[in-house]
């Protein structure tokens, strides 16, 4: 994936570290900060980054002025304390809205949805997941991901192989680094990979070469039925 370039406005400095620190902890992108807006919209104008973290109340000027006033195919997301702009900002085609004080994982969300609309990942499908685990990073090939299970703000990433990765990774954000018609939500706890399905109830799945039953959530159950029926040929 190419790198991604970033301006990122906001006139408190730490508001602006956290994000540079997140930036960098998620890789593949390229920031510049700037604590006064005026100058920060200039560069803006004259750079056209690909993506714009943007603070709304700033003494000076407005960040929902400038959104108004960016070139037309610059992402931006709205980074701020105050709630009650996010109709605004969602009004002025914001990619996302994170609400101060908010966590890497967030972010991440966040910044995915910006390359998703960017359209800037490899025209190939990945062959492997990277995920952190602890203090590195781990990568699993998703022809070894069995299934992937959420335990609160952490995954278990379950390999055909043997044993497991745990990842502090919330399952939102590792779904939305897989390829969508390899991997299906079945439950608000579980992501499996549709290859490795060897059969389906209303209720539950069961895994190919495994006794292992997951159960499939009620508000998940047709899709379930209607990918698993059309992918994989059950009656």
């Amino acid at each position: 994936m190419k790198t991604i370039s970033c301006i990122a406005i906001d006139d408190e400095p730490m508001a602006l570290l956290v994000i540079e620190q997140f930036c960098r902890r998620k890789g593949g992108m390229e920031l510049t900060t700037y604590s006064e807006p005026h100058v920060g919209l200039e560069e803006i104008r004259r750079r056209k980054p690909d993506l714009v973290f943007l603070d709304i109340q700033m003494n000076s000027i407005s960040g929902l002025e400038i959104a108004n006033s960016l070139p037309r195919e610059c992402c931006f997301i709205f980074t701020t304390a105050h709630a009650q702009y996010a109709l605004d900002g969602f009004n002025l085609d914001a990619v996302d809205f994170l609400h101060k004080p908010f966590a890497y994982d967030r972010f991440e969300v966040a910044v995915e949805k910006a390359i998703r609309r960017l359209d800037i990942r490899p025209a190939t499908v990945p062959d492997c997941l990277v995920v952190k685990q602890e203090y590195s990073n781990v990568s699993i090939a998703l022809e070894d991901i069995l299934y992937i299970e959420a335990l609160g703000n952490y995954t278990k990433i379950f390999r055909e192989s043997g044993g497991y990765v745990l990842s502090h990774t919330n399952l939102k954000t590792i779904q939305a680094m897989l390829p969508v018609n390899s991997f299906l939500r079945i439950h608000r706890s579980y992501v499996i990979s549709v290859k490795k399905v060897e059969r389906f109830t209303k209720n539950y799945i069961q895994l190919e070469k495994t006794s292992i039953l997951l159960p499939i959530g009620e508000c998940y159950a047709s899709q379930v039925n209607q990918v698993l029926t059309n992918t994989k040929g059950f009656l």
